[in-house]
């Protein structure tokens, strides 16, 4: 009997060969220019993928992370449409597809799928990939120019990850206002990072603006209560570390934590979070300290204590970026 494997796994495991015959030093220097363009400083007229060499490295090392953060980001979506399942998916700018992954990752079956991407290496890399995943193999993969020109078909869920960085102002503005004309829901990823978070606020106020509706990670659809310049709002996935990120950060532990802000949208009546942790939950004794996103459109802090008995034990094992308060327990 065959056990199916799940994504996660099978990506880990499609990843895991395609360093062989990459000499580490080439491997090291496109790595080395990969995080220099997502650190913001990519060129808008020229794919940030521009050959084998860059998209073997690329896919080894930033794969991994893209596919846990936008994971984390359509977990939290799903949460809150809980009787919805896309029937069908087009992963905006997706390189080498983590995004397609990550949405088999949360709704399991196979659907149609379309990745539009201008790096042709990319596109390549992440078809030979998907090979590996029976639910991936039909995905379609086209070129095509991610700006003012794109247009999306007609679609349940549009993801954008880690794009909107590399576009000119006017360019996302055009790529957010195609995902919400073509689809019902729209998820978009970026760095959790000031500049991150600012792109991801903008997108989000032009899907409002759109009429869709926030369904993670805010509580609701008004305005965000973080001032700008101020504080930033951002949440951490665990990624488990390849050879290649030891190789290239030198780091001895076996993960790292992945920062990224999101929004996820939707023309559909979502069930936000009552309210959202938004930092690393303070344990202290007796008590745990709780910063939260609230519905009423303001920030403040809770300290839940051993008095609140399961509660308190809940708030012991909430993490960074769940819903609170935790659902009642089924009986």
């Amino acid at each position: 009997m065959n056990v199916p494997v799940h994504p996660a796994e099978a990506l880990r495991t499609a990843l895991a060969g395609l360093l062989d015959g990459l000499p580490p030093k080439a491997a090291t220097q496109a790595v080395d220019r990969l995080i220099a363009n997502y650190r913001g400083t990519t060129p808008t007229h020229t794919p940030v993928l521009r050959d084998r060499s860059d998209v073997v490295a690329y896919a080894a090392y930033r794969m991994p992370a893209t596919f846990e953060a936008v994971r984390s980001a359509l977990e939290a979506f799903a949460d809150a449409v809980p009787q919805w399942t896309p029937a069908s998916h087009v992963d905006v700018g997706g390189g080498t597809g983590a995004a397609t992954w990550a949405v088999n990752a949360t709704w399991a079956g196979a659907r149609p799928v379309t990745v539009l991407d201008w790096a042709e290496p990319a596109l390549a890399l992440g078809r030979e990939i998907a090979a590996a995943n029976p639910e991936l193999k039909s995905a379609e993969w086209h070129r095509s120019r991610i700006g003012s020109a794109l247009t999306i078909e007609s679609t349940d869920l549009v993801t954008v990850s880690y794009v909107l960085g590399e576009l000119t102002d006017a360019d996302r503005a055009s790529v957010v206002t195609a995902a919400a004309t073509a689809a019902q829901a729209v998820v978009i990823i970026e760095p959790g990072t000031p500049d991150g978070y600012a792109r991801v606020i903008e997108a989000r106020d032009r899907l409002i603006t759109a009429g869709f509706h926030v369904a993670a990670p805010c509580p609701h659809s008004a305005a965000c209560p973080i001032v700008p310049g101020e504080d930033w709002c951002h949440f951490s996935a665990r990624v488990a570390r390849s050879s290649l990120h030891r190789q290239v950060k030198g780091g001895s532990l076996p993960y790292e934590d992945e920062k990224f802000s999101y929004v996820a949208a939707t023309r559909l009546p979502p069930t936000p979070a009552p309210s959202r942790v938004v930092r690393k939950p303070q344990i202290r004794k007796g008590q745990v300290l709780l910063d939260l996103c609230g519905p009423d459109e303001a920030l403040h802090r809770e300290t839940v204590t051993k008095r609140h008995g399961p509660l308190y034990r809940a708030a012991r094992d909430a993490d960074w970026g769940d819903a609170w308060p935790p659902p009642p327990a089924e009986d």
